[in-house]
């Protein structure tokens, strides 16, 4: 009976999801597992090689040691340099051909939708090609060798640069463009004095984050005959020889960990300024 006067209150209760928003959720539970089982046993998991691996593991990498360290003289340092070299080449080759695209690829540049498109699978194309598979390209028709490692890293670079080039000319301020332009200045100035102060700490930085990439792509490149380190690599482990393949794979790594605190420090000052 309610007692006239006084207000009912309603109990509410609060669901974070709709009951379509559940079935929705637990659909894909369902088929992230029923695709992790199917792939399971596609791709033949053989139980006994999981549980003996901890064993494997541990005897490789006591193989691996001490580091034979007269082997870093006779092989590992110019292979070090020669990476050093495919990897700031090519990022400069992909700059070269990725900022002419990337202004195709800024719809406030090039007004054209074609154009933009074109821009736009060129990038796609490039980032969709691994490096390695770049380089079992250029290889074949290069033939093994430095070159071919350069132009793997530049093609794999231009998707990776053009786009985030083009972004930030997008994202530049109108305002001092209107004014340069209100001038009557030629665009080749406009572009050099309006859009290139703005898109400036931006350039810098994915110049050098790409060469950070690099480094470390470029440093398994010669598993498919690109140069580099990966030359050296791929040599020591078809000798089985486990001291040497220990030593180049601590050398790439240190040299990986040193590429990526430098270009982080002096991308942090460049954003800053």
């Amino acid at each position: 009976m309610i007692t006239p006067g006084v207000a009912t209150k309603t109990e509410r209760e609060w669901e974070r999801f709709s009951p379509l928003q559940r079935a929705a959720r637990y659909t894909v539970y369902v088929c992230t597992v029923i695709a992790i089982v199917w792939s399971a046993r596609y791709v033949e998991i053989i139980p006994e090689f999981i549980a003996d691996a901890p064993a494997q593991a541990v005897d490789l990498f006591t193989r691996m040691w001490p580091f034979d360290w007269a082997h870093y003289g006779r092989a590992i340092h110019v292979s070090l340099v020669e990476t050093f070299h495919i990897a700031s080449l090519g990022t400069l080759l992909a700059i070269l051909l990725a900022a002419p695209i990337a202004l195709l690829g800024a719809r406030n540049i090039t007004r054209s939708r074609s154009l933009n498109l074109v821009a736009t699978f060129i990038f796609v194309s490039s980032r969709s090609v691994n490096s390695l598979v770049w380089a079992l390209l250029f290889v074949a028709i290069f033939g093994p060798g430095a070159l071919a490692g350069v132009l793997a890293i530049a093609f794999r670079s231009i998707g990776f640069v053009g786009k985030l080039l083009a972004e930030a000319i997008e994202e530049a301020s109108t305002g001092p463009v209107e004014a340069i332009a209100a001038t009557g200045a030629p665009y080749p100035s406009v572009l050099l004095k309006a859009y290139w102060p703005q898109i400036e700490p931006s350039f810098w930085s994915i110049a050098l984050f790409r060469w950070d990439i690099n480094i470390r792509e470029s440093a398994v490149l010669g598993l498919v005959g690109a140069g580099g380190i990966g030359v050296v690599l791929d040599a020591s482990l078809n000798n089985l020889a486990w001291r040497q393949v220990g030593l180049t794979l601590a050398v790439i790594f240190v040299v990986v960990m040193a590429a990526e605190v430098v270009t982080s420090v002096i991308r942090r000052r460049i954003i800053q300024q």
